[in-house]
């Protein structure tokens, strides 16, 4: 990781080295927490803009409510430091995390009255998936791990325990030589990436799992949705069951961390012409358009620095 110089901590700037919390932190022990993963990219116009921020907060405060956390500081407040933390560390692209999280004042599995605690970190990280990734497609595996069933943990909060069943996913797969996983849910439809929502083309259309498939109401993914009525490509949410991946002409994960990174291989079976196709590279080169401020229809989706 490279490391920036301050993280915002409880309403202060710190020194990346000094943003530290207790061992007896309550969500280090029980995972309860919530999180964003934010990107800013150098947009040509502009400078640095941070790409559908208030989306990404806003998620963040839902995620605190479904959760039951009462987040200290206002949705305003936390919009306005994030572009504080990239301003300060006088970053031109970079990724940046918020998290909510509970302190070290108590323990115990009931969490009233533990102390809410926020940081904000930004820093320089390049192409998730990497950049041969994103041009010549990705290797990804069915995982041996199914997806959280909707009323165990409730999925459309992005909480930080919930990741230790991408955790497990991510490196079975990578144990087994392949890039990512892919989750089915509980009924055993396809349900998102490790940390990714997924997409596929088929019939000349584009498919993508409903909401109701235990996956994450992704940005990103949200973004591809509103990029397809731009280009006039069909898009459909419904249940795709794994062996639909198999046969698909084209298939891409999406996501803040893996942008738009295309998929040529799933299970061993090569998916199209095993590289990146014609709708994804159409959709690919808009979304960073956009990102980078050269599409000036989405220019709302821009927060200039």
């Amino acid at each position: 990781m490279e490391k920036s110089e301050k993280i915002w901590m409880d309403g202060k700037l710190v020194p990346w080295n000094k943003a530290n919390i207790h061992v007896m932190t309550h969500t280090l022990h029980y995972g309860l927490g919530v999180f964003e993963g934010i990107r800013c990219y150098n947009s040509m116009e502009n400078g640095p803009s941070i790409f559908r921020l208030q989306e990404h907060v806003d998620r963040l405060f839902q995620s605190a409510v479904i959760l039951g956390i009462d987040v200290p500081f206002s949705n305003k407040e936390i919009h306005d430091a994030i572009i504080q933390v990239v301003l300060e560390n006088k970053l031109e692209e970079c990724y940046i995390r918020p998290i909510v999280f509970l302190g070290d004042n108590k323990m115990g599995l009931n969490p009233k009255g533990v102390d809410v605690r926020c940081a904000i970190a930004a820093w320089p990280w390049g192409t998730y998936l990497g950049e041969d990734g994103l041009n010549k497609g990705i290797r990804v595996r069915v995982s041996s791990f199914t997806r959280h069933h909707v009323n165990i943990s409730m999925t459309k909060a992005k909480a930080c325990g919930y990741y230790i069943n991408s955790i497990l996913a991510k490196a079975e797969a990578y144990r087994d030589g392949y890039d990512e996983a892919v989750l089915l849910d509980p009924s055993g439809y396809v349900s998102e990436g490790s940390g990714e929502n997924i997409f596929i083309y088929s019939k000349g259309k584009l498919h993508t799992p409903t909401l109701s498939s235990s996956n994450l109401d992704g940005i990103t993914r949200d973004a591809v949705i509103q990029i397809c009525k731009e280009l006039d490509i069909g898009i459909e949410e419904r249940n795709i069951t794994r062996d639909e991946l198999y046969i698909a002409e084209e298939v891409f994960l999406s996501g803040t961390a893996a942008e738009i990174t295309p998929v040529r291989e799933i299970d061993s079976r090569i998916i199209g012409k095993g590289m990146k196709g014609p709708i994804t590279d159409k959709i690919q080169q808009t979304f960073f358009k956009i990102a980078r401020g050269n599409k000036s229809k989405f220019s709302k989706w821009l927060t200039p620095i």
